[in-house]
This record gives C-alpha cells, sequence and structure tokens, in this order.
C-alpha cells in the first residue's frame, strides 16, 4: 500500500468514524488518529534510516578510497625502497679479491 491507498483509506475510515453514535465515534476517532501519528512517525523513521544509509554508503566508499591509495603508496614505496637496496650493494665480482 502507497502513502496515497493509505491515506484515502484513512480518509474514508474517518468519514464513516464521523456516522456513528457519539460514544463509539469518539473511541475510534482517538484510535484513527493514533493510527495517523503512527503511520508519521514511521515514515520520519524510514526516512532518518535511509539517511543513515546514504551516510554509511557515502563513508564506505571514502574508505575504499583510501585503503586503495594506502595501498598504491606502499607498493612504491616498497618499489623505491627495493632500488635503493639494490644501488647500495653491488653484486661482488671474483676478480676483485686479491
Amino acid at each position: 500500500m502507497n502513502e496515497q491507498d493509505f491515506q484515502n483509506k484513512l480518509s474514508e475510515l474517518l468519514q464513516q468514524i464521523g456516522q456513528l453514535p457519539s460514544p463509539e465515534k469518539e473511541q475510534l476517532q482517538t484510535l484513527a488518529d493514533n493510527a495517523r501519528d503512527r503511520h508519521q512517525q514511521m515514515k520520519k523513521t524510514v526516512s532518518e534510516l535511509q539517511e543513515s544509509l546514504d551516510y554509511l554508503r557515502l563513508s564506505i566508499k571514502y574508505l575504499v578510497f583510501d585503503l586503495e591509495a594506502t595501498r598504491r603508496e606502499n607498493a612504491y614505496l616498497r618499489k623505491l625502497l627495493e632500488q635503493s637496496g639494490n644501488n647500495r650493494n653491488p653484486p661482488a665480482t671474483d676478480g676483485d679479491a686479491d
């Protein structure tokens, strides 16, 4: 049931309640008002939950981006270390020792 259907059904219910005798009318009117209030609260809660999920998705995207950048930097620095290690320790040759 979508929002428009809910509002239509609630309006129909309120019209039917309006035609009832007074003691029953007041009790049912209160119940219908409570149902409307709960529905509004539920819509608000779902909206807040959706916003929280959107924020969580965005945060995860930033974290994944940061992780990938860190991995690239790590690989680059390891490569630099390997290259500098190879330049400091040239391979020994057999003809140098006398």
